[in-house]
């Protein structure tokens, strides 16, 4: 097995896979779930918490990271993982996702990204090689190639050349990377397939990735606005155009269905802002569908948010108290719900690849479907 990375399929159900990466900073279970740690923080929770909720794994953001505190004063500090306190794997993104999010701040050539931050307004240019060095120096341990992600509604044509340069992106990615010493030998690097919800253009872009060659591959250019039945439908023919030995990752997704579908098709890893998003703004996730804690029926609701779920938030708290806790604006209603949520999150991740080991995930997904979605 390398300590670099080794990725291990141990039981599948129709398209559905359990498995496991081995790094040298700890074994990720797949299908997994990485809360988003966007400034070197999940928000509202202490790495420590984190990890108590089963997460084996943490994103963070280049582009901010880049911003603020920048990178290179991090390497100084030690390193992301020991500036933030969290020894566990770290996979980063590449600032790609950023090029369409931020486009009103941006002036995008073959070369890369000019970025005008949004912080102060100061220019910054990332490139693929330098969005390399940026993962590098922040210790990244599965590094993103850099890439363009264009919306879905975007002309066929626009797309195409789109996907066309993140490949030429992917590999100048791919030998930035392979020449960042050290870090190289120690960390993964994954390849970004795009095409929107074109099947023909996401197959050219996954042959061009295989043939320069990378430890995983992501799904792009998803949950942009293009809807479930969408990505659902993208989701039938993407995963098995990417190879079969490396872990799949989807970009950005998204709500508990959405993983019980993307598991379903194939994928192995997700990230997303939604868990913690929502806990600061008093909706959490439960077995029976999401709930809007600032409803006035929750007042004096004596129930914990849901008796199927192992947290220390559920064990301990009523939905009335966070309901006082949330309508008051007290940090702590933003802290318990979040907490709450990203272990949501885990316990779905678990029960899935109990599900795909036992080989029952069809009926696990029906039911899950039936009490989550009504």
């Amino acid at each position: 097995m390398s300590e670099r990375f080794a990725f291990t399929i141990d039981a599948t159900d129709g398209a559905a896979r359990t498995g496991s990466i081995a790094m040298r900073r700890g074994t990720i279970r797949t299908p997994a779930f990485m809360p988003v740690g966007t400034a070197a923080t999940v928000k509202a929770m202490k790495p420590e918490t984190v990890r108590k909720t089963g997460a084996d794994i943490i994103l963070g953001n280049t582009y901010h990271l880049m911003l603020r505190p920048g990178a290179e004063r991090v390497a100084r500090l030690g390193g992301l993982h020991q500036f933030m306190n969290w020894d566990r794997p770290i996979l980063t993104d590449s600032g790609g996702y950023q090029v369409m999010s931020l486009s009103d701040l941006r002036k995008l050539t073959e070369k890369g990204v000019e970025f005008r931050s949004h912080i102060d307004g100061s220019k910054h240019m990332l490139t693929p090689e330098r969005s390399m060095e940026i993962q590098r120096l922040l210790g990244s341990d599965i590094v993103m190639a850099f890439d363009e992600c264009p919306r879905a509604d975007r002309p066929r044509d626009e797309i195409a050349a789109s996907m066309e340069m993140s490949m030429r992106w992917a590999k100048r990615s791919r030998d930035g990377f392979d020449g960042g010493g050290d870090h190289a030998e120690r960390s993964a690097l994954f390849g970004i397939q795009q095409g929107a919800l074109d099947e023909d253009l996401r197959q050219i872009s996954a042959e061009k990735l295989t043939e320069i060659g990378f430890d995983g591959y992501a799904i792009g250019g998803l949950a942009v606005g293009e809807g479930q039945e969408a990505m659902f439908a993208t989701l039938d023919f993407a995963p098995r155009q990417l190879p079969q030995d490396r872990p799949r990752y989807l970009m950005g997704v998204g709500k508990p269905d959405d993983l019980v579908g993307a598991v379903e098709r194939g994928v192995d890893m997700f990230d997303c802002v939604l868990p913690s998003r929502s806990g600061r703004n008093g909706q959490a996730f439960t077995w029976n569908g999401p709930i809007n804690l600032r409803n006035a029926r929750f007042a004096e609701d004596q129930e914990p948010l849901d008796s199927r779920c192992a947290c220390d938030t559920c064990g301990t708290y009523t939905r009335a108290y966070l309901h006082h806790l949330i309508k008051s604006q007290e940090i702590l209603g933003a802290m318990l719900m979040t907490e709450h949520n990203i272990a949501f999150y885990q316990q779905l991740m678990q029960t899935m690849r109990d599900a795909i080991a036992e080989g029952r995930f069809a009926a696990f997904a029906a039911q899950f479907r039936s009490e989550y979605l009504g």
